[in-house]
């Protein structure tokens, strides 16, 4: 999804400039073409050939812009190369200037003279941000199509003030950067609902000891940013996890299945799409003490019971107008499994994922599969970042497959 992929990085005058160097190195890592652009400003906080290092490609600073040694106007030629321009961090100043057009400088003469995504990664003080002003100019921007947001988050800033105002983390702005790259800045979500579990679930026999799976929930994160990026409203239920969900992203927290049931059931009803990408316990123990059981205590065989089958208590459920994806975590043969999952509990698709393979499956950072939906149609998904799976999906979901197939597997209908 990166590789060769050109991106633009405006860096205006603020402390959380140093965060740009990780989103650059990363972006150079991922075989992405990197430009950067300082401001003024931003050359007291941060020096020009540390940025040129990170990206291989020298900074562009408003000294080269006014000079004009270049064939072409450099703001031109640099508005014209971006697919995706990124403004990390965006200043009070800077954004004022967008909101009206205004274009003094070598960074918002570029914003000007293109015509792609554009993303904004606001940072200032808490008083700042909130001013009257500053959020009426952030508004007129978001009300541009052109213009896509990640962050600000609220936390301890340079200022020590405890409040709104601190950029968005590195990781963040590459994942929305990813997702500009792919949709080329639509949002085809937009006015939808989405739901979403992720991540195992825990049985617990005692306070410390319980049943569970590896399931980290990385796949159901993804989903989740790739279905907000989209323009959708979403919903993350999820289980234990490492991890926080960024902002924009509704989370509800659960540990057990009988918990995750009682959370997706509550959302359901107002749900347009829905991806089960959860790995939820099967059983759960017929026994619990609240006390810890000693090992000398622990019972020789364990009684289990079933716990509810969500999935297909969805399945039931659903209405016409609604969408509801699964997905069958297998080893061995994974499309037989696959298939009748999606038939027995009513599934619109499903992700068949192989979990046996290298780099796929329970806490990779990479994924692969097969997308089959109810008429047979499928799409083969070679090994690939979660987060380009997530998109993939959604793309399968809406549109025909990329691959054109006319092989159908065989719905099983006993």
């Amino acid at each position: 999804m990166n590789k060769g992929r050109k991106v633009l990085i405006g860096v205006c005058g603020g402390i959380a400039a140093y965060k740009v160097c990780e989103v650059v190195s990363t972006l150079f890592k991922a075989v992405t073409e990197v430009r950067v652009i300082l401001t003024q400003g931003a050359e007291k906080f941060i020096t020009p050939l540390t940025l040129s290092t990170l990206s291989r490609h020298p900074a562009y600073t408003d000294n080269v812009f006014w000079q004009a040694k270049h064939e072409r106007p450099v703001h031109i030629e640099l508005g014209e190369w971006a697919e995706v321009l990124v403004i990390a961090p965006l200043t009070a100043n800077t954004l004022g200037k967008l909101a009206y057009g205004l274009a003094d400088n070598l960074l918002t003469n570029t914003v000007l003279a293109s015509s792609c995504p554009i993303l904004l990664a606001p940072a200032m003080n808490t008083d700042m941000w909130k001013q009257q002003s500053v959020q009426r100019n952030w508004q007129q921007l978001l009300s541009d199509p052109r213009y896509h947001s990640v962050g600000p988050t609220a936390g301890r800033l340079a200022c020590d003030r405890i409040g709104a105002g601190r950029m968005a983390e590195p990781e963040e702005i590459i994942a929305s950067i990813q997702s500009l790259l792919y949709t080329g800045g639509k949002r085809d979500l937009t006015g939808k609902q989405v739901l979403i579990s992720t991540g195992g679930t825990r049985e617990y026999i005692d306070p410390v000891r319980f049943i569970g799976n590896p399931a980290t929930g990385k796949m159901g994160l993804a989903l989740a940013q790739a279905a907000r990026n989209r323009g959708a409203v979403v919903t993350l239920v999820h289980g234990p996890a490492t991890w926080e969900a960024p902002m924009g992203i509704r989370t509800v927290p659960v540990v057990s299945a009988t918990e995750m049931h009682r959370a997706m059931l509550a959302d359901f009803p107002n749900a347009d799409l829905i991806v089960m990408a959860a790995a939820v316990a099967d059983v759960t123990p017929g026994i619990y003490q609240d006390m810890k059981i000693p090992k000398h205590g622990l019972p020789a065989a364990l009684p289990l019971k079933p716990v509810p089958d969500i999935l297909a208590e969805l399945g039931r459920l659903k209405q016409p107008h609604q969408y509801l994806v699964g997905f069958a975590a297998q080893t061995g043969d994974i499309i037989k499994p696959a298939l009748q999952k999606l038939n027995k509990k009513r599934l619109d698709a499903i992700v068949a994922n192989p979990v046996d393979k290298p780099n796929a499956g329970f806490g990779s950072d990479t994924n692969q599969a097969i997308l089959i939906d109810k008429t047979g149609r499928h799409q083969q998904i070679n090994r690939c970042t979660k987060l380009e799976l997530a998109h993939r999906l959604f793309y399968f979901i809406q549109n025909s497959p990329e691959d054109n197939s006319n092989v159908k597997y065989q719905i099983i209908t006993r």
